[in-house]
């Protein structure tokens, strides 16, 4: 019997190797696992009776084709019901919609860190996200976009856009805060492709994907016989990235140490690897972005005061998907041209009745987890166009949260529900404070609305606004906006 209060995986592995170390990952966060070489000894284990229920499969060494999805369909038959993640060394997006289709429930790219394998599992198995993240399947569906090509029309949204732009052209560092999945990483692309370093690819780090006593060598490098390990020299980030631009994802989970040496690489473009003896200039601008709150982790001493002032010179503020409802309808129409252009998928549209149910939902994974509804569901749908039928998932959340409050959930009402439905992006006219906004305010709104709508083509612009390309560009100079904005 397994140690309670634990969860039961199911793990589909012929190596025995494989298994040990998933058993070990699986311990680490209260997962109990059960291992069958076979297909036909899993269907034992999942028909045994009075025996501690399975709560998740994790299919190891799937591959495509008609044996795979074979397979997927021989353990549907015995539980239909059971969260299955199939993990394979097939990068194809094609490849993960063939195992959707079959039946599985997540799809898991090779080689994959310990973190991400548990994310998954804990996302198949959580009540609150049963729609599943498929992080490594929504990676390859990103894409790099312009500030003009990135969706959203709400005030606060495009206030922080513009910050972002603005800076953009400069030098400075840039630390973009917001909720996980909220788009860091697309803005941070944005601001790299729009500076006159975008030539060059952008260097990304996770810091929070990375062991603490790794973080230091994969920044500023090693020397051969360093450490223990270091059979070769390691160049590091912030040499990859000299002339370029160095995004450090979720910086707020860099230990305290490390923090002192990227403070002194901030503040002198000097870098030294580890057991070297020899100082480097590097040219790099950083971006730094985090789902925490940097003031608190300073007050908390988690985070140190004088390099949050160095990485925090243009603060770019992204407000979470839950508080700009009405981008909605824009946004999952982009997600889904994006998702069409992927092997083995199909341009559909979305019914009304399907985008109220997107907008009634609170989405605490923000615009992530809406791709990757919206991937779930164009995968499985038969028809022409997404209907409220094909999100079962979401209208089953949206109804438990309405009886837990788990999650903060927009409050919609049917008038302005519609008219974002109608018009998709809408204009606020009125204040925190309940006045109007000035004109000035609403205008630059207006031609923000539609420089984004028609995708920077300017004369396209200004004819659709009823004005010269002349007038259009002196009120992008009295309005304080760019191109960009």
């Amino acid at each position: 019997m397994r140690p309670d209060p634990t969860r039961c995986l199911l793990l589909i592995d012929d190596e025995p190797a494989q298994r040990r170390l998933v058993t070990a990952i699986g311990a680490r966060a209260g997962w109990w696992v059960r291992g069958a070489p076979d297909v036909e000894a899993a269907t034992e284990i999942l028909q045994e009776k009075g025996e501690t229920p399975i709560d998740a499969i994790l299919l190891d060494h799937w591959l495509p084709g008609e044996a795979g999805t074979h397979v997927i369909r021989q353990i549907r038959d015995v539980r239909p019901d059971l969260p299955l993640l199939v993990m394979t060394a097939q990068t194809s997006v094609a490849v993960a919609v063939e195992a959707m289709r079959a039946g599985a429930s997540d799809f898991l790219v090779k080689p994959i860190a310990p973190d991400s394998l548990l994310a998954a599992l804990n996302a198949a198995t959580d009540r609150r996200q049963r729609s599943g993240e498929l992080r490594p399947l929504s990676e390859k569906i990103s894409k790099t976009l312009a500030f003009e090509e990135i969706v959203g029309s709400a005030p606060k949204f495009r206030a922080a856009m513009a910050v972002a732009a603005k800076a953009a052209r400069a030098r400075v560092s840039v630390l973009i805060e917001g909720e996980s999945g909220s788009g860091k990483e697309v803005i941070a692309q944005a601001i790299h492709s729009s500076s006159p370093r975008g030539r060059k690819a952008m260097i990304t780090v996770n810091c929070g994907a990375i062991p603490a006593n790794l973080v230091e060598s994969v920044l500023f490098g090693h020397e051969k016989g360093a450490f223990t390990g270091a059979f070769d020299r390691h160049i590091g980030r912030f040499e990859d990235a000299d002339g370029s631009t160095l995004f450090l994802d979720e910086v707020g989970e860099l230990p305290l140490e490390t923090q002192v040496k990227l403070l002194r690489a901030l503040e002198s473009g000097e870098i030294q690897r580890i057991g070297g003896r020899a100082i480097q200039m590097v040219d790099v601008r950083v971006i730094a972005a985090t789902n925490r709150r940097l003031t608190e982790e300073v007050a908390a001493g988690r985070f140190r005061e004088d390099l949050y002032y160095r990485l925090n010179v243009v603060h770019v503020d992204i407000p979470p998907l839950r508080d700009r409802t009405s981008d909605i309808p824009a946004l999952a129409r982009h997600l889904l041209s994006r998702i069409a252009e992927q092997p083995g998928m199909r341009h559909l549209s979305i019914t009304d009745d399907a985008l109220a149910v997107l907008m009634r939902y609170g989405w605490p994974g923000n615009v992530r987890q809406l791709q990757n509804a919206l991937f779930r569901a164009a995968v499985l749908c038969e028809g022409n166009a997404l209907t409220a039928a094909d999100f079962p998932q979401i209208q089953q959340e949206s109804a438990w949260n309405r009886r837990s409050d788990d999650y903060h959930r927009p409050v919609l009402n049917g008038q302005s529900q519609t008219t974002a439905l109608q018009h998709g992006p809408g204009i606020t006219l009125y204040g925190d404070d309940g006045n109007m906004r000035s004109l000035d305010a609403i205008e630059a709104d207006v031609i923000r609305l539609a420089i984004g709508h028609y995708r920077g083509r300017m004369t396209e612009v200004a004819r659709r606004l009823g004005i010269g390309r002349s007038t259009l560009y002196r009120k992008l100079g009295e309005l304080g906006i760019g191109e960009v904005a």
